[in-house]
């Protein structure tokens, strides 16, 4: 079948001249991104997948078109001053759209947000269980509303819902400020060894090489004697270089070396308290922040003992639990109490106003809390912080809300809901679609996924390629036609025969052993597992079984702690919990949860093998649009030295930061740097243009007046991968990385595109490139977090081919991964459960994936057994 853009059959039962009384959404003339004057008709009221290789165009119809659209749309019924308090974004490029419902859409987010973001405040459950606890809560003596009744509103209570929230001024514990813990310099572990001189090293709560000595030059200007013994120098002068939160600047003039150009410069002094604070508060680094705890002290709260809120409402109880206790609960846990909490005496005992809206908000919480268990999200806690969360579980989260609201005749457009679920996970998933559908709505699916595409009404696949080489619509139409598809990638994968994942030539034998005993943490009790080395295994299991625990956090932590031995052992010495503190942190755990979420190894093996450690997760590689594919992989340094080597460039007098849009000398003064400027509408949606000086180069004249092969380094940034590969081949340190790029399937994108924009795939592709370019350092011990999560299967393949080849380099991979095609090709599978939350964190199976597929009785082993049927064609 030849690529078009009309449907290969006809979606709607009735035929209508009327724009959108046919069923149809018609879009007409679409050309957003790498789209071709798309011309595409889609049914409502059934499920629509999106699909294609990474980088076709699926996002850009079913997002950045059809969703845009809706939202402008809406936009514009909203009163112009109101549009101005809305993110609006920019108008799609599309010549038309009819018959389009008002539209909602559920992205994925990988990151949860603030740590004050819970699984309770997303899926509106705290909102429900504070008004419970307020209007229907039993009180203490003398507080009761009939003990105050005239001290407040009638139809309120003595303490409003906002009174049972830690997040509030009126809820959160006075003492702790709703933190729960307290933390504090511990002054006496400022200084290691106070018979050393400050510049012998006496003060150890100051950061090492360069920076340390700043300091200590700092102070000697300060006319402090760096010299003597510390204890020697009078108290006051100690009490205030350690403590003070003085930052004085002073004129530093560094003594000179030989061989290396020293110059004066305005140092600004940081007390040792003040540093750790500082770093302990903003430090993304995990062994700074770890180093920066080993100096605090941390305790429970005396007040609230770690419950975070005020006595007051903590007094107020259902069922003889105070709200904290609630929230702690997992939500099937929590749906029991409730239920129990139904004809408890305490809520008997209440008067019949206030019993009835007992019962009918216990109702309203159970019908909620019964949803979220159909997704299969009871084993989260309600005060769970959605920082911690996968993004599948967040995005569920949302599925939720909608499921629970009700509406009618509403284009629900998720993108990749099944990412980072196990195969019986997806089955609920599909169940809470077709429930979406049964309810008048049309769900449109940006997917990957193979059982999803099956269960869905209809397909939309793009391609034929990534990037410039896809944007056309190879299919439209039944799910059951797509097979049949010319020229379409994703028909090869959902037949019997569909391509096998890259495996090993000859089996894997272990080369050793690394072990782990006694991991605690989270639901993970004295669990013991092995992982074999110079292989590629796989950990699985349902979600929320522990697989993350295990492997991002007692694994990583294990490895980077036996790594780092001689800073971490510092560290540990002044403070045991430094360390896992700082790598709760950098997880997202937030301050109230460090006690329950740290995850504790009794002892480990194997680990004197491993020479280095490689953690690859889905986390955005850039916070700014500045960070691009160029700079965060380091081929961008090749790329300025290449120009800065011009003839041209050296006659100007022109080095390698000339070259970078960040420096001031190089870059257009206008949108300095950026490439584009803002144009903001006030009443319309806020504009984005090309600078009108630099026209997008985001380069200055002079710096554009250098050349290689007729191209300026603008023209180089806005190459794609595979143009940029071809142009840089004889430049050996950006051909290398360019090279990784396009095995790992990332060809199409651009080396200028913003880090904001790709996706957590892309992201995690391009983390794993930034590794493998570097030089091999013996025996690697990769970790990866779910690598193919949004991966088409013929991304996948790429990969896994890519991990294959780190494999039979000498290295050890370990994935945690559901994607059942690769987990069938990793030489061991660690499979968690059986189920999710305190039925889970166990392991339950073990061993190659053709013995688990034929003598385990778990989920995982149960889909991995019909996969491998299907693939021999049985």
């Amino acid at each position: 079948m030849a690529p078009h853009a009309r449907p290969t059959s006809d979606p709607s039962h009735t035929e209508s001249p009327d724009a959108g009384d046919d069923g149809l959404i018609k879009v007409r003339g679409a050309d957003e991104h790498n789209l071709r004057h798309v011309d595409v008709d889609l049914p409502r009221d059934r499920v629509v997948a999106f699909t294609g290789v990474s980088g076709s165009g699926k996002s850009s119809l079913a997002f950045a078109t059809v969703y845009a659209e809706a939202q402008q749309r809406y936009l514009e019924s909203v009163a112009p001053y109101a549009r101005r308090l809305i993110d609006q974004g920019a108008a799609p490029r599309v010549g038309a759209i009819t018959g389009l419902p008002p539209a909602v859409a559920l992205r994925q987010q990988h990151s949860g947000g603030s740590t004050r973001s819970t699984v309770g405040t997303v899926s509106r459950v705290s909102n429900v269980l504070r008004m419970l606890y307020s209007r229907a809560g039993t009180y203490p003596a003398g507080r009761t509303p009939e003990d105050l009744a005239g001290t407040f509103p009638r139809d309120a209570a003595p303490l409003d819902s906002d009174s049972f929230s830690p997040n509030t001024a009126v809820g959160a514990c006075r003492t702790c400020s709703g933190l729960g813990r307290l933390h504090s310099v511990d002054e006496a572990k400022l200084v290691g060894d106070d018979t050393l001189s400050i510049r012998d090293g006496a003060i150890a709560a100051w950061p090492g090489a360069w920076q340390g000595k700043n300091y200590r030059d700092i102070l000697a200007v300060l006319g402090v004697d760096i010299d003597a013994p510390f204890r020697s120098l009078p108290a006051a002068r100690r009490e205030w270089l350690l403590t003070t939160d003085e930052q004085p600047t002073v004129t530093v003039h560094p003594v000179r070396e030989p061989h290396r150009i020293t110059r004066s410069y305005q140092g600004t002094y940081m007390s040792p308290r003040k540093w750790v604070l500082h770093t302990f508060a903003t430090s993304k680094a995990a062994h700074l922040r770890a180093k920066a705890a080993s100096f605090m002290t941390e305790e429970v709260c005396p007040t609230c003992h770690g419950k975070r809120l005020n006595p007051e409402a903590l007094a107020v109880t259902i069922a003889g639990q105070d709200i904290s206790l609630a929230t702690a609960m997992p939500l099937t846990q929590l749906s029991a109490f409730l239920e129990n909490a139904r004809d408890h005496p305490d809520t008997l005992a209440l008067p019949a106003e206030r019993r009835q809206a007992a019962h009918a908000l216990i109702s309203g919480l159970q019908d909620h809390l019964g949803t979220l268990a159909d997704l299969g999200l009871g084993y989260l806690a309600t005060a769970r912080a959605t920082s911690t969360l996968s993004s599948g579980e967040l995005q569920r989260l949302h599925i939720a809300t909608q499921l629970r609201s009700g509406l009618f005749g509403v284009l629900y457009v998720l993108d990749e809901p099944s990412a980072g679920l196990h195969a019986a996970d997806t089955e609920l998933l599909l169940t809470a679609l077709r429930r979406l559908r049964g309810a008048g709505n049309s769900v449109f699916v940006v997917e990957h996924n193979t059982q999803v595409l099956e269960s869905a009404d209809w397909i939309v696949d793009m391609g034929p390629g990534a990037g410039r080489h896809g944007g056309q619509v190879l299919y439209n139409g039944p799910t059951e036609g797509l097979p049949e598809a010319r020229d379409s990638v994703t028909a090869r994968y959902l037949p019997l025969d569909a391509p096998v994942v890259p495996g090993p030539e000859e089996v894997r034998r272990p080369e050793g052993w690394l072990r782990l005993y006694g991991v605690t943490g989270h639901n993970l009790r004295d669990l013991d597992a092995s992982f074999p080395l110079g292989t590629l295994t796989a950990v699985t299991g349902v979600s929320g079984s522990g697989k993350s625990t295990l492997v991002r956090r007692a694994l990583a932590d294990t490895a980077r702690d036996h790594l780092h031995g001689d800073e971490t052992e510092e560290d540990l010495a002044r403070s045991p919990s430094s360390v896992d503190t700082a790598d709760e942190e950098e997880a997202g755990v937030p301050v109230w949860a460090l006690e329950e979420d740290r995850v504790t190894v009794r002892s480990s093996s194997g680990l004197q093998h491993i020479d280095r450690l490689v953690v690859v997760d889905q986390k955005p590689i850039g916070r700014t649009p500045r960070s691009n594919l160029a700079t965060y992989t380091g081929l961008f340094d090749g790329v300025r030295k290449l120009f800065a080597a011009q003839p041209a460039a050296r006659e100007l007098g022109y080095t390698a930061s000339r070259f970078s849009f960040n420096v001031a000398q190089g870059r257009c003064p206008h949108c300095l740097g950026d490439g584009v400027v803002s144009i903001e509408l006030l009443f319309l949606p806020t504009e984005s243009a090309p600078c009108p000086v630099c026209e997008g180069a985001r380069y200055n004249p002079g710096t554009l007046m250098v050349r290689y092969r007729d191209r300026t380094i603008a023209d180089v940034l806005a190459m794609s991968v595979e143009e940029a590969l071809d142009f840089l081949h004889d430049t050996p340190s950006a051909a290398r990385i360019l090279k990784l790029l396009a095995d790992i399937g990332l060809g199409y994108l651009t080396l200028g595109q913003s880090a904001t924009t790709l996706s957590g795939g892309e992201a995690q592709r391009i983390k794993l490139v930034s590794e493998l370019h570097r030089a091999p350092r013996g025996h690697s011990l990769y970790l990866l977090d779910e690598p193919t999560s949004g991966l088409h299967p013929a991304d996948v393949d790429l990969l896994v081919g890519q991990l294959q080849r780190l494999v039979d380099a000498g290295n050890t991979v370990v994935v945690v991964e559901h994607d059942l095609r690769t987990v069938a090709a990793a030489d061991w599978v660690v499979d968690l459960g059986p189920g999710a939350g305190d039925d889970g964190g166990r392991i339950v199976a073990e061993g190659r994936p053709d013995d688990l597929a034929r003598e385990a009785k778990t989920p995982t082993a149960d889909h991995l057994a019909r996969r491998l049927l299907r693939a021999e064609g049985m």
